[in-house]
């Protein structure tokens, strides 16, 4: 029986390349056009595992995405970090001096800037999706409309793709999460990264004797990102991903962490995808 994944955005997205290469192609794709929508589809048991971008290399963190999974109390059973390329595509036979408007993400757009500035006659288009852009053009057969998407789209939607790779860094990668309703997958011997949610009191040194029980327990932090709690003005929970080489280091830090710090849950224990 085949999986059913929840992706944001439609098939040729970035979305949809982690879940063919995460999963393969042998899964139902469910297209959600947004995240909200994409945890109810978990939520309400029509999808079986959702991916979620959670952080660019240049544009940092996706900070709704960590406040959904927590108040969903979905749980990350995996993560995976994919090199971003954008590529610029349009109805065959066109040229770029045809091209009057851009269209796509406000992040694409963002991190192809610098190219289009060779080109000042060139609108630039907010989108919901930069696959959905591409399939709007072969849709309706648009003319002088170009869009910044990945290749797999142009190939889906029978664009050509007019100059490749428009990014101005090209070392760009996204960290997209794995998640489902129900907790980790993996054995633990083969567990060596946990996503952690935890509040300090709002005394001086309080989040440094976290931090140093981490380092204690031989944990290395690899992202701490804070949010405010809507509910308590000016306090704030801490997100925090940590690795480990022994599963028993963690355990031990989770014991120490939930006595040191208020509202502490684990909110994922998976396999590092970055070595």
């Amino acid at each position: 029986m085949k999986l059913n994944i929840a992706i944001q955005g439609i098939k040729g997205s970035n979305h949809h390349q982690v879940a063919k290469d995460y999963f393969g192609d042998s899964v139902n794709l469910l297209e959600c056009m947004s995240f909200d929508f994409l945890v109810d589809q978990l939520l309400t048991g029509k999808a079986d595992k959702g991916i979620m971008a959670i952080e660019n290399s240049i544009a940092g963190s996706i900070i709704p995405n960590y406040a959904l999974v927590y108040h969903n109390n979905l749980h990350i059973i995996g993560e995976y970090y994919l090199n971003i390329h954008h590529n610029l595509m349009v109805n065959k036979g066109q040229t770029i001096d045809q091209i009057d408007e851009v269209r796509s993400h406000p992040m694409a757009l963002l991190q192809c800037k610098d190219y289009f500035k060779a080109y000042p006659h060139i609108k630039l288009v907010e989108d919901v999706d930069t696959a959905e852009t591409a399939k709007q053009i072969q849709e309706h057969s648009l003319k002088n409309v170009a869009a910044i998407a990945p290749k797999v789209a142009a190939e889906l939607y029978n664009l050509e793709i007019i100059t490749p790779e428009i990014q101005t860094i090209k070392n760009n990668s996204t960290r997209f999460i794995i998640v489902k309703t129900t907790n980790k997958e993996l054995p633990k011997e083969e567990i060596d990264k946990a996503s952690i949610r935890f509040v300090t009191d709002h005394k001086r040194g309080s989040l440094a004797a976290v931090l140093n029980v981490m380092s204690d327990c031989n944990l290395s932090l690899t992202k701490i990102q804070s949010l405010p709690i809507i509910e308590t003005p000016w306090k704030y929970a801490f997100f925090v991903d940590v690795t480990f080489n022994a599963y028993d280091d963690f355990v031990k830090s989770k014991a120490l962490l939930e006595i040191m710090s208020e509202d502490f849950k684990v909110l994922g224990e998976y396999k590092n995808a970055r070595v």
